[in-house]
């Protein structure tokens, strides 16, 4: 029993790491995007208040037109493929690490 244990120790610590890994991860991008979220809406009710009280004046259907290819679904997907390529870069524990990702997203 010993010897069987020995040789799957190395894959069963590889896949621990990469869970806990991921799920850190995951659990630190969706804070990162919780503060963005913050700061964001705290920019919208600035410009906002600066643009009701004639400071400036805010073009936002060219914001829109900007902003628009960013948020279509082909270059969302192409954003989070290369961030996982990224993030499993070298990692032998990546098949691990993609659900933990998703958990910690899940959970933060």
């Amino acid at each position: 029993m010993g010897s069987e244990w020995s040789s799957i120790a190395p894959f069963a610590e590889q896949l621990g790491f990469g869970l806990v890994a991921g799920f850190a991860v995951g659990y630190a991008l969706k804070k990162v995007g919780k503060v963005l979220a913050v700061i964001l809406g705290l920019l919208f009710i600035t410009l906002q208040v600066l643009s009701s009280l004639g400071f400036l004046t805010v073009h936002w259907g060219e914001v829109q037109a900007r902003v628009d290819p960013f948020l279509e679904v082909d270059s969302l997907e192409h954003a989070w493929r290369s961030l996982l390529a990224v993030l499993t870069h070298n990692l032998t524990f990546a098949g691990a690490f993609v659900p933990g990702v998703v958990l910690g997203l899940r959970r933060g």
